[in-house]
């Protein structure tokens, strides 16, 4: 009975799609019409299916960073009942009249007063602040389209028809445009995953963000005190971190990580832990740099799960400047509100999810399992439920939190025509905008379908895809410049950066705009093409 239950289970996230082959040109059946099934598999409806204990644990961080709004309002209650039963010449006799005060009272109070305010605000998190971000965009000579990717991978003697016709098929429907970026090494003969080439790219993407972002928020390499570097597959030594140190002299007193393996969500653990440092260190710069080498995504063998990486990583870096200076706010572009990590990985399904091993042939690739939508419809379900109490206006909380309090002590019988499904919050009340981590079209077209959001919310998303490719981790900061491209952000808006990756980890980032921002500043990666979209995405 339970195997019957896992398969039902399993069966509901295929999806099924019958596809024209066309008229037979010969053998027994020529001239006979032909079709074939294809079978995908998609993301499960997670949103009919909330896990009570990540909604409290959202309540949690919810009421243990803000007891004042709690407090405050039953002193006011308290105070304004006490002193509204009295009339103004009661009170002023109360106040005056009959009580007598001398000086170590009076200083007492004052005392006590300025220790509670400083208390509060010492005990307070500084307020982060994003100052400026650069995206780096390649020469226009490491430009490729899909047409021209299956070519130069034919020439060069890495792959057989088949791999090449593979490659082929997933590029047609992957929503990459013909504009990506990719480093000609990969199409050498020879092994382009060397050292030699892998800093070669790294350095070349980073000090390409890194020295637009020094220009564009004047501000010195040695006034960094922070500096965060993520790159999930190249990973040397020195570290990438170094490089950048060695490269622009940063000071020697200077906090300096490398994060390694973790894939596409490690732009915002890179986040998290710069902002970690910040709260530690005050009057502080904090710069986070995100890459990928595709050079050593590239895989030269037959297996179909490691050629698909293939078709989807490009060229791409983000650096960001984090500043906790107070006198940053008036410059800065967007505050930081809130961070949420989800991580799966003690489930040995989503540990091997996205995982890097070596072939029959022991050649090195990247390997992309069939789970994979399953196992990120879950991680996701995990991030968003313990984000919604954290940023979901009042009146969807209470629906939502209602029916889960009802729906728990008093479940229903699910039956083939009655279900018991929880009231799903509409997360469009709480952001203005989504940057979703452009991975495929179909990862965000059932992202789409499955948190019920418009072809606006996505189009900064699908943009990104189709213009740059998959660039890993600086993928939700090249679709935030495309909102900004586009003129689309005003201030207090509300900016949702949700990225998933290896491990299996799913995490979210919450900005809040600080002022608007103008459209296509010199520097914006979309200057000259921000125009042309969205053509058909």
């Amino acid at each position: 009975m339970g195997r019957r239950r896992d398969m039902a289970g399993e069966h509901t996230l295929l999806s099924t799609e019958i596809v024209n082959r066309g008229v037979e040109a010969s053998g027994p059946d020529a001239g006979s019409p032909t079709f074939s099934v294809r079978v995908r598999r998609r993301l499960p409806d997670f949103l009919q299916s909330v896990n009570l204990k990540y909604v409290k644990l959202g309540y949690h961080y919810l009421i243990s960073h803000a007891v004042y709004l709690v407090t405050v309002p039953v002193l006011v209650v308290v105070f304004s009942a006490e002193v509204g039963s009295l009339t103004r010449e009661a009170l002023w006799r109360k106040v005056w009249e009959e009580t007598s005060y001398d000086l170590a009272t009076v200083l007492a109070f004052f005392g006590v007063l300025a220790f509670t305010v400083a208390v509060y605000f010492m005990s307070k998190p500084r307020p982060i602040y994003l100052v400026d971000f650069a995206c780096y965009r390649p020469s226009d000579d490491l430009k490729v389209s899909n047409e021209e990717f299956v070519e130069l991978a034919r020439k060069s003697g890495k792959f057989d028809e088949e791999s090449l016709a593979f490659q082929s098929r997933i590029l047609k429907n992957s929503g990459i445009g013909d504009e990506s970026y990719v480093p000609r090494s990969i199409f050498s003969p020879g092994n382009c995953a060397t050292m030699k080439e892998g800093r070669a790219e790294a350095s070349m993407a980073m000090f390409g963000a890194l020295d637009e972002l020094f220009q564009k928020c004047r501000v010195r390499p040695k006034d960094v005190g922070v500096l965060v570097v993520n790159c999930s597959l190249f990973n040397p030594t020195p570290s990438l971190s170094a490089m950048i140190v060695n490269h622009y002299k940063m000071r020697g007193t200077i906090l300096s990580y490398n994060l390694g393996g973790m894939g596409c969500s490690a732009g915002v653990v890179a986040l998290d832990l710069a902002r970690d440092m910040l709260q530690a260190n005050p009057s502080s710069y904090a710069v986070v740099v995100s890459t990928e080498a595709v050079s050593f995504t590239w895989y030269a063998g037959s297996n179909r799960s490691m050629l698909i990486p293939n078709c989807f990583f490009r060229m791409g870096c983000s650096a960001v400047l984090l500043s906790n200076r107070r006198r940053d706010f008036r410059r800065a572009k967007y505050r930081l509100e809130h961070i949420v990590r989800t991580h799966k990985g003690a489930d040995e399904r989503s540990f091997r999810c996205v995982y890097q091993e070596e072939d029959q042939q022991r050649i090195k690739g990247l390997s992309i399992s069939r789970d994979l939508m399953e196992v990120g419809g879950h991680a996701l379900k995990v991030n968003i439920t313990t984000l919604g109490p954290l940023v979901l206006p009042f009146s969807e909380q209470l629906l939502f939190f209602a029916t889960l309090l009802y729906r728990y002590p008093f479940p229903k019988p699910t039956t083939t025509t009655t279900t018991t499904k929880p009231y799903i919050p509409d997360y469009k009340l709480a952001f203005e905008h989504f940057c979703i981590h452009a991975a495929s079209k179909a990862v965000l077209d059932a992202l789409q379908t499955n948190l019920e959001l418009e072809d606006r919310h996505m189009e900064a998303s699908r943009a990104a895809l189709h213009r740059f490719g998959n660039t890993s981790s600086s993928s939700i900061w090249y679709e935030l410049a495309y909102l900004e491209a586009k003129g689309r952000v005003r201030r207090g808006d509300r900016v949702w950066q949700i990225a998933f990756g290896s491990g299996f980890k799913c995490n979210s980032a919450v900005w809040k705009a600080m002022r608007r921002v103008p459209r296509l500043s010199t520097n914006n990666p979309w200057l000259d093409c921000a125009d042309r979209y969205p053509v058909g995405l």
